[in-house]
């Protein structure tokens, strides 16, 4: 199997991912909840990842970094903890339904909610976050780069526009951690929201958000924390506010191993390569005939994903030919973007997409184009 679904999930992993998450399962108590040794050699694993990540993305504490399941469950937290229904959002069409969902969640509220539009072409234009600007306005929520297009988000510039303002800044990097530099401080972002096991690298479960100094997340989920147990409420300090139940130790063991994989190789050495696998697939196939490529390859810098359409025939149709036929893993449909694919005119026909991870080869690469260059030929 040629696997290029990568922006779902990232296979295969790093050496030594997989060991790291069985030797924790031999060996991890449970994080907080003891002081024997078991207990603590989980405690400081998952306290190693926590500074790990906040060394990762310019976050000033190791302990303002929460662990979640999930990108999904990380802005379920952050959308829902900071936003009321007395506020106005800004947010864009490029997000996914990760973000979409708690935001309409609010909106169903009374939150007032408002998008910056994308073009046909995927692009937005910056001047329309200071057009949707209202004296309530509390937050920008977007994504750094579209799952659907690979298009990336200027966020030092959205970043600057939430800090002139007084706006809080969310941002979901579902697709760039690991893979583009993220600096809190420098781009004024407040909440980073991850996922482990997309560009990190990391094991399936694992995922959280770092917290800038300053900003009070009111907890989503409350319940055991292993501290300060006869409070009636969860505890106000971070990380454990977040925190409520047991931690994934042995995936956040995997998620160190990650880390430690993608600072040893060098984030640039990961983004180069992808960059150039994906930029030799798109030229590859951008001129076929019959073929048509969303998004905007122009653009300096992008996430790994190639995203296209063959004539008229459906998306899932492509993707099951490609897989059954020639072996290659992508993702059809919809991609849970609806904003993006109605401005992208495929609501109907949904999307192919491919998408690249540092384990991915130039063979690999030509396969599939050479691929979709024979099922555009078989629909002329």
């Amino acid at each position: 199997m040629i696997y290029l679904d990568n922006a779902a999930t990232t296979r295969p992993k790093p050496p030594g991912v997989a060991e790291a998450v069985a030797a924790a399962m031999n060996a991890y108590g449970n994080c907080g909840r003891g002081v024997h040794d078991d207990a603590l050699s989980a405690a400081r694993t998952v306290y190693g990842v926590r500074q790990k990540l906040a060394d990762l993305f310019g976050c000033s504490r190791a302990d303002h970094v929460a662990f979640t399941q999930n990108s999904t469950q990380a802005l379920n937290i952050a959308i829902s903890g900071l936003l009321t229904p007395g506020d106005h959002a800004i947010s864009t069409d490029l997000e996914h339904n990760s973000v979409l969902r708690p935001l309409y969640r609010l909106r169903d509220q009374g939150m007032a909610l408002d998008f910056v539009p994308a073009a046909r072409t995927g692009r937005i234009d910056y001047d329309d976050f200071e057009r949707l600007l209202r004296p309530n306005t509390r937050a920008v929520v977007c994504t750094h780069a579209s799952n659907l297009t690979g298009d990336m988000v200027d966020i030092q510039r959205v970043g600057e526009f939430a800090r002139r303002h007084g706006l809080l800044f969310i941002l979901d990097a579902s697709q760039t951690a690991g893979v583009f530099p993220i600096d809190m401080a420098r781009q004024h972002i407040d909440v980073v929201c991850f996922t482990g096991h997309k560009s990190l690298l990391g094991p399936q479960g694992t995922g959280g958000l770092c917290v800038g100094e300053g900003v009070d997340i009111r907890p989503f989920a409350v319940g055991g924390t292993g501290v300060q147990s006869y409070l009636e409420t969860q505890p106000p300090e971070y990380p454990t506010r977040l925190e409520a139940g047991t931690l994934n130790s042995h995936g956040i063991a995997g998620l160190g191993a990650a880390l430690d994989f993608i600072q040893q190789t060098g984030m640039d050495a990961v983004r180069a390569h992808e960059t150039v696998l994906a930029r030799r697939f798109y030229e590859a196939v951008c001129d076929v005939p019959g073929v048509t490529v969303y998004g905007d390859h122009t653009a300096p810098e992008r996430a790994p994903v190639v995203t296209l359409n063959i004539a008229d025939l459906d998306s899932s149709e492509v993707s099951d030919e490609l897989a059954e036929r020639f072996g290659i893993a992508t993702r059809p449909g919809a991609h849970c973007a609806p904003r993006l694919h109605r401005a992208l005119g495929t609501e109907e026909q949904g999307a192919v997409r491919f998408s690249w991870s540092y384990f991915n080869t130039a063979a690999e690469t030509d396969a599939a184009a050479d691929a979709v260059r024979v099922l555009a030929a078989e629909a002329r």
